[in-house]
C-alpha cells in the first residue's frame, strides 16, 4: 500500500461527485468561499481601528461675523 497515484485520486473525484452531484459541490464551494472571505474582512478590521469616516462629509471652516437681520 504505497502513495496514491493520480488515478486513484480521479477515482475518488468520480464517485465524490456521482455522490454530491455538481450542484451541491458548487454551492458548497461557494459557501466555504464566503466563509474565508467573511473571516479575512473580520480580521482585518480587528487589525484598524474604525476610523473610517464617510465618503460624503465635509469639514467647512469659517467664522460668522456678524449676523444680518433683513425685513422684507
Amino acid at each position: 500500500m504505497g502513495s496514491f497515484s493520480i488515478w486513484h485520486w480521479l477515482i475518488v473525484l468520480l464517485i465524490v461527485v456521482l455522490i454530491f452531484g455538481t450542484k451541491k459541490l458548487r454551492n458548497i464551494g461557494e459557501d466555504l468561499g464566503g466563509a474565508v472571505k467573511g473571516f479575512k474582512d473580520g480580521m482585518k478590521g480587528a487589525e484598524e481601528p474604525q476610523k473610517q469616516v464617510g465618503h460624503d462629509s465635509k469639514i467647512i471652516e469659517g467664522e460668522v461675523k456678524e449676523k444680518s437681520q433683513t425685513k422684507v
